[in-house]
């Protein structure tokens, strides 16, 4: 498995009238490094201890890229129209 792209960011859980809701901070400088046709993929999963400040959640950079399918962008998928 590939390492992970910690992302620097302050990403806490907080309980509303509303339901549960993500008040997420992550510096602009660290989006732009990773983004790519204008998009940055990150992930957010849940921290094992709540941290020092308060954080909840920790981001990193998504890297998944779907596999290309030779046969279908050739048009050989077989479809009747």
């Amino acid at each position: 498995m590939a390492e992970k792209n910690y992302i620097p960011s302050n990403i806490k859980r907080v309980e509303t009238q509303y339901g549960e809701l993500f008040n997420v901070a992550i510096k602009i400088d660290e989006l732009q490094a990773i983004a790519k046709k204008g998009w940055a993929n990150i992930t957010i999963a849940e921290r094992r201890e709540v941290s020092e400040k308060g954080a909840t959640h920790y981001a990193f950079e998504n890297t998944y890229e779907p596999k290309k399918d030779t046969e279908t962008a050739k048009g050989g998928d077989d479809l009747p129209f």
